[in-house]
């Protein structure tokens, strides 16, 4: 059975699902939600996500919401030989589960509130970027950045010489940050941080993902 994916290409959040499954290889259907109409906070979807959110992923009779869980459910049932959580190796797990945390909590605040403020403000809402929050993010990611820098000066990827679902989540965000705002040189500036992106966003599915992640799709 083809999976089903309830979302829409230009979301962060479906980007971050759509990549874990081109770098699985499986076959799948992106069923497009139309967020402009309210279609997320409507039955169906509601029955998918309570929350009234995208993506929602059906997989048989099972019904997931939250990306990042979607993500590890995938890469557990159907992607043993992609090792993206190195589940055979208890410190190389726990590596995985530490920086997939360190994304979720120290990264993502700053990076998604600057793509707020620089891309979907001004195209969904009608406004102009605040420029006391731009700067105040901008620094926290800064220094989210530059333990980055430090960790990846010693490993090619966050969570050791491998690529894992660490790095994966991290491909949506920094997309729209660096293509879509002044604030690519954070990632640019530092020379490991920027090697590490080249290469995470290099990769044959991140390519034909990030492709698709634009706001006029």
């Amino acid at each position: 059975m083809v999976l089903k994916v309830f979302g829409t290409a230009m979301s962060t959040c479906t980007g971050r699902v759509l990549a874990c499954i081109e770098e699985i290889g499986l076959e799948y259907e992106l069923v497009p939600i139309d967020l402009t109409t309210g279609e997320h906070k409507r039955p169906p979807h509601i029955h998918r996500n309570p929350f009234g959110q995208i993506p929602a992923l059906q997989d048989g009779d099972l019904v997931l919401f939250e990306s990042r869980v979607i993500t590890r459910y995938l890469v557990r049932k159907y992607g043993k030989g992609t090792d993206l959580l190195r589940e055979e190796s208890l410190v190389d797990s726990v590596a995985v589960d530490q920086w997939m945390e360190v994304e979720t909590q120290h990264f993502n605040g700053p990076i998604s509130a600057l793509v707020f403020q620089h891309l979907f403000l001004p195209i969904f809402v009608g406004g102009s970027a605040d420029e006391k929050v731009v700067a105040a993010e901008a620094e926290k990611l800064g220094k989210v950045l530059d333990v980055y820098e430090a960790k990846l000066s010693k490993t090619k990827f966050l969570a050791g010489d491998f690529y894992s679902l660490a790095d994966l989540h991290h491909l949506s965000y920094t997309h729209y940050l660096i293509t879509g705002s002044p604030h690519g040189s954070l990632f640019h500036s530092r020379p490991h941080v920027k090697a590490w992106w080249d290469a995470i966003s290099s990769r044959p599915a991140s390519k034909k993902v990030l492709a698709g992640l634009s706001l006029t799709s």
